[in-house]
């Protein structure tokens, strides 16, 4: 893609680009495919938070909705190895240091899938390292007030309450 990125100042409303519902509901027979992801809670030096707008294609989990960039892990492969992976992959981010944040598990075991987990990593990115993102993946890639992205923008439901507790953390650290 090779898109630059962008600093919003201000977010347009729950923007509704092209969003078709068809996108967001599974076709008949289509296959869930859970697996263990990780993904970055990439936090500009600003404090926004450095989101991509998926793609809009059928197929994939939430299209046409700001996520935190991230993936799969391999078989094999350690959280933290697939995070510099996948940002390498995605954006040319080569990852100087992320701290683990939080982890959700998610059972599918009624749907006759197994359990899996996704990893939420902090990584604080310079301004520089910012300017630098080429996008390889996703429609666009903005640095967004957690404000903004919560109220005015569709964002994938588990990426939302990452970011709100993400938020919520910083707020209480910075109170003490």
């Amino acid at each position: 893609m090779g898109t630059s990125p962008k600093l919003q100042e201000k977010a347009p409303l729950v923007d509704g680009r092209e969003f078709c519902s068809e996108h967001f509901i599974p076709k008949p027979g289509q296959a869930l495919r859970p697996c263990d992801a990780v993904a970055a809670l990439l936090v500009h030096e600003d404090g926004r938070y450095i989101m991509q707008l998926r793609d809009r294609i059928p197929g994939i989990f939430y299209p046409g909705h700001w996520g935190c960039f991230g993936g799969a892990v391999n078989k094999g492969e350690a959280p933290a190895d697939a995070l510099r992976r996948e940002l390498r992959e995605e954006l040319e981010f080569e990852v100087e240091g992320a701290t683990r944040f939080t982890q959700f598990d998610f059972d599918f075991a009624p749907l006759g899938h197994p359990k899996v987990y996704r990893i939420y990593f902090d990584v604080q990115v310079p301004d520089a390292a910012f300017k630098r993102f080429v996008l390889h993946e996703g429609e666009d890639v903005q640095a967004l007030r957690g404000e903004d992205l919560l109220v005015n923008r569709r964002v994938t439901p588990y990426d939302a309450f990452a970011v709100w507790m993400h938020m919520s953390q910083r707020r209480s650290s910075l109170g003490r």
